[in-house]
């Protein structure tokens, strides 16, 4: 028996939800852990104080929350993604021309790992460990729009979340949630000037074994070049895709 009860508790408890497709009731909760219901909203005010869980108050239910995800993100960092994905991206660039990144999500911030350009390629502010707002990339979307509704809500949830750069992009919750709507159905995001003038990236999101979004993989191209998003974005899904299967790979080892 654990000497620390209510470490193992709270362990439990986070496996728990991290394996519901959706946010639970404490009653759920209590029941999975077989503890009082009281004991139970003592652990997730504690958790919740600590950005673990969230509470919906409206449904009455409870779900992971922002630290839970980054420290999944940051098992996936520490566990070589960047190995996997580095030959994906060098293909990537070498052929369409374009600049390819690999991001994870930072909390609401998106995280760049990794960044292949080809020759002579005009400067971008997205480099190797540079962040930048995820509503605003189309890496930080991709990645949002296969979160559950619960964590972006946790997220943004409000317009004081929301920062600008070039007076594009969702500026309010309502906003950003009918963008990844759309998103979600079409399987890829777009971003054209909401980050840097003059720029247009489409990204594309690879999943873990969870099936939840483990990094997205983007390319970045002037505006003016003649290539449709569309074709940037089907190679971009099929880099994903690969990623996807390879991370799978990995951990059924």
């Amino acid at each position: 028996m654990s000497l620390v009860p209510a470490a193992t508790r709270a362990l439990r408890l986070l496996r728990f939800l991290a394996t519901r497709p959706g946010p639970v009731s404490a009653a759920a909760i209590a029941a999975e852990l077989g503890v009082p219901r009281s004991s139970v909203y003592q652990l997730l005010e504690a958790m919740a104080e600590e950005g673990f869980v969230t509470h919906l108050p409206e449904e009455r239910r409870w779900g992971l929350g922002v630290a839970a995800f980054e420290i999944g993100s940051a098992y996936l960092r520490h566990d070589g993604v960047e190995r996997l994905a580095r030959p994906l991206l060098h293909q990537l660039t070498e052929s369409t021309g374009a600049t390819a990144h690999l991001g994870v999500l930072h909390g609401a911030d998106t995280l760049y790992l990794l960044k292949e350009q080809p020759p002579h390629a005009a400067p971008l502010i997205t480099g190797v460990g540079v962040r930048l707002p995820a509503h605003l990339t189309a890496s930080g979307r991709a990645m949002l729009a296969r979160l559950p509704r619960a964590q972006v809500r946790a997220l943004y949830p409000d317009t004081a979340a929301f920062t600008d750069r070039t007076g594009r992009g969702p500026a309010t919750p309502g906003e950003l949630r009918r963008v990844l709507e759309e998103e979600r159905r079409q399987g890829w995001s777009i971003e054209d000037g909401q980050v840097t003038e003059g720029f247009v990236s489409v990204a594309a999101a690879a999943s873990d074994h969870n099936g939840r979004p483990a990094a997205a993989i983007s390319l970045t191209v002037p505006s003016a070049r003649p290539v449709t998003p569309q074709a940037l974005a089907g190679r971009a899904r099929d880099a994903a895709a690969e990623l996807t299967r390879r991370l799978d790979g990995r951990a059924s080892h």
